[in-house]
């Protein structure tokens, strides 16, 4: 299924990221995994732009953004 045009991805900021893996437990989709000890967005197309990672993040490192 294609995405719809205005669906937004999680993004996360790397530098900002502690890898405290809360955006992994808060997520229903299973959208995030730990790679190197950050997040990292392994299925942004399983996202469905419920906000849990962006308000749960302890360091504001992730955000919902439009595809490029």
């Amino acid at each position: 299924m294609m995405a719809s045009i205005d669906h937004k991805f999680p993004k996360v900021d790397k530098e900002k990221c502690t890898g405290c893996g809360t955006c992994v437990s808060v997520c229903p989709q299973n959208v995030f995994e730990l790679k190197d000890g950050k997040s990292h967005v392994a299925r942004p197309e399983d996202c469905v732009e419920c906000m849990s990672c962006v308000e749960n993040c302890p360091v504001g490192a992730i955000k919902l953004v439009e595809p490029r």
